[in-house]
């Protein structure tokens, strides 16, 4: 099994930056990729950037820009560097975790970003 646990949320103003970590445990050889969604209230949860294993990046269209992931695999642990914040990326943000191989997909629990305008 693999853990996910999110940390670095918070409270931060229109044009702000926030990092947000996603720490891995488990059995995380197995992992393809790893990436970050969202959910604002009263919405969907929507995808917003994933890393695959060869550090290949991808953005959902709202983010790009403005949204860094990134992974540092001797933690284990995968960040997304936030910049440029609008009250719009106001969501509690969720960790993701791939193992195709396996057609299994592991989530945190979230960490909350607050951005007010």
């Amino acid at each position: 099994q693999v853990r996910l646990v999110e940390s670095g949320g918070g409270l931060v103003q229109a044009g702000g930056s926030l990092r947000l970590s996603c720490a891995a445990s488990g059995s995380i050889f197995s992992i393809n990729g790893m990436g970050w969604y969202r959910q604002a209230p009263g919405k969907q949860r929507e995808w917003v950037a994933t890393i695959t294993t060869d550090s290949s990046t991808k953005y959902a269209d709202s983010v790009k820009g403005r949204f860094t992931i990134s992974r540092d695999n001797a933690k284990n642990t995968v960040y997304l560097q936030m910049n440029s914040l609008k009250s719009e990326d106001t969501a509690v943000y969720l960790c993701n975790a791939e193992d195709a191989g396996n057609q299994v997909d592991y989530w945190g629990k979230g960490t909350l970003v607050t951005v007010s305008s």
